[in-house]
């Protein structure tokens, strides 16, 4: 059993937000819950791991790293 994120616009098309791996070949059932809210315009999985990432981002050793490119735009 495998849960996949998906969203559903206006017109009831439903589209899958990540590939679906699977074994063999062959069609597979699925089941399709709908959940009663609207879809986030920002991925829960990036809010989720923001501060995370944020203690490597906002190291001196990233500033540096990516230094170049602020010279290259000034």
């Amino acid at each position: 059993m495998l849960t996949v994120e998906a969203i559903i616009d206006e017109a009831g098309n439903v589209k899958i937000l990540q590939p679906v791996p699977l074994q063999g070949q062959g069609a597979r059932r699925a089941l399709l819950v709908v959940l009663d809210e609207p879809a986030s315009a920002i991925s829960e999985t990036a809010l989720l791991s923001e501060a995370a990432l944020a203690e490597d981002w906002l190291r001196p050793e990233e500033d540096e790293a990516w230094a170049y490119l602020q010279r290259a735009t000034s």
